[in-house]
């Protein structure tokens, strides 16, 4: 069984910073990529960011400065700081986990609303 469990969501003012985390419980196998998608209203749902369990990460242009993806392996949390926030940056954000045991599968926390407004 395998949980996400997400927060650190919630309102800021435009220029401001919140700190999402993601604390996965239940069967992680050492091949996995944890990442952060989003869905805004009346769009799709998009890649914000990802990291791997080797280290790598990598970005969507609108975040690339502003946001960084980071991990703790030893508590199989990822966490996403997010700096220099704008009002498009206001969507539902969901942590996501990819774990290979043979075959891809799929992982999905509850969401977080983040809400960028003055």
């Amino acid at each position: 069984q395998v949980q996400l469990v997400e927060s650190g969501g919630g309102l800021v003012q435009p220029g401001g910073s919140l700190r999402l985390s993601c604390a996965a419980s239940g069967s992680i196998f050492s091949i996995n990529v944890m990442g952060w998608y989003r869905q805004a209203q009346g769009k799709q749902r998009e890649l914000v960011a990802r990291a791997t369990s080797g280290g790598s990460t990598n970005y969507a242009d609108s975040v690339k400065g502003r946001f960084t993806i980071s991990r703790d392996n030893a508590k199989n949390t990822v966490y996403l700081q997010m700096n220099s926030l704008k009002p498009e940056d206001t969507a539902v954000y969901y942590c996501n986990l990819k774990l290979y045991n043979g075959r891809w599968q799929d992982y999905w926390g509850q969401g977080t609303q983040v809400t960028v407004s003055s």
